[in-house]
C-alpha cells in the first residue's frame, strides 16, 4: 500500500530524516517508535506533505511525494497530528462534521462507524471541544480523521498524556480501526503498547530506521528491552 525509499527530508538547512525505506501493506498496523528527537513526526509530516522531502513514497503504486496535502488526503491518506489539534471551539458535532468536508455522502454512515467506537463522543455531541478532558479529546482528533473516509491512517502520539485508562481505550480502538479495513502508520513512545498491537515496527534514532522486525520479535529484541522498556 505505502513504500517509501531513500526518504531525505527536513526542516530549511536541518536534515532530520536520513535514508529511510518503509514498507506498509493494507491491513496492517505499523508501529514507529524511538525517542524524543529521534524523527518520527517529520515522517509522518513527509507523507501527508506538510514538509517536502526527497526520495520515493509511493501510496498504491503512485508517486505522492510531489502532491500537495489536500491532494495526498483526497487518496484516502489522513493525519492525526501529535497534540489533537481538534477545534476547541466547536463542538463535537462540528469538529466531526470538518473531518468529513470531503465525503459529505457517507457523513451519516461514517457518524455512526465513529460513535460505536467512541460512544462517549455520542453522548457529548453538543459539548465544545477545548472542554472535554485529554482523552476525550483524542477520541475527537481520532474520530474526525475516521470521517475523512480513510484507506491509511497516521497517528501521531496518539496516547500522549493519557491516563493508563484512556491509554487502553486508544490503543483498543487503533486495533478496532484495523480490524475495520483500515491500514494504520502508528508513532508512538509508548513502545510496549504499540508493538504489542502491531503487525510490524521500525526503531528510529536520529533520523534513521536502525532496528525493524515484527512487533513480537521487536518486544523480544535486547536492545529495545534496554532503551525503551527499562528491562
Amino acid at each position: 500500500m505505502l513504500e517509501i525509499g531513500n526518504l531525505n527530508a527536513g526542516y530549511g538547512d536541518m536534515p532530520v530524516l536520513k535514508e529511510i525505506s518503509i514498507s506498509i501493506g493494507a491491513g496492517q498496523i505499523i508501529s514507529v517508535v524511538g525517542s524524543n528527537g529521534a524523527g518520527k513526526t517529520t515522517l509522518l509530516k513527509a507523507i501527508s506533505g506538510i514538509i517536502r522531502s526527497k526520495g520515493a513514497i509511493a501510496f498504491n503504486h503512485e508517486v505522492i511525494s510531489n502532491l500537495q496535502p489536500h491532494a495526498i488526503v483526497r487518496r484516502g491518506i489522513v493525519h492525526v497530528p501529535e497534540g489533537r489539534k481538534i477545534f476547541p471551539e466547536m463542538s463535537v458535532d462540528e469538529n466531526l462534521m470538518m473531518g468529513a468536508f470531503l465525503h459529505q455522502k457517507d457523513y451519516r454512515r461514517n457518524l455512526e462507524k465513529v460513535f460505536a467506537l467512541f460512544p462517549k463522543l455520542a453522548e457529548r455531541r453538543k459539548q465544545l471541544g477545548g472542554t472535554m478532558s485529554g482523552g476525550e479529546q483524542q477520541m475527537l482528533a481520532i474520530g474526525r480523521g475516521l470521517m475523512g473516509n480513510p484507506k491509511l491512517l497516521l497517528l501521531d502520539e496518539p496516547s500522549l498524556g493519557l491516563s493508563p485508562l484512556f491509554t487502553d481505550v486508544v490503543f483498543g480502538a487503533i486495533s478496532e480501526i484495523r480490524n475495520s479495513g483500515v491500514t494504520v502508520l502508528l508513532v508512538e513512545q509508548n513502545v510496549y503498547q504499540s508493538l504489542r498491537i502491531s503487525t510490524r515496527g521500525y526503531v528510529m534514532e536520529t533520523g534513521r530506521i536502525v532496528l525493524s522486525g515484527t512487533g513480537v520479535e521487536l518486544l523480544d529484541n535486547p536492545a529495545v528491552k534496554t532503551a525503551f522498556l527499562g528491562m
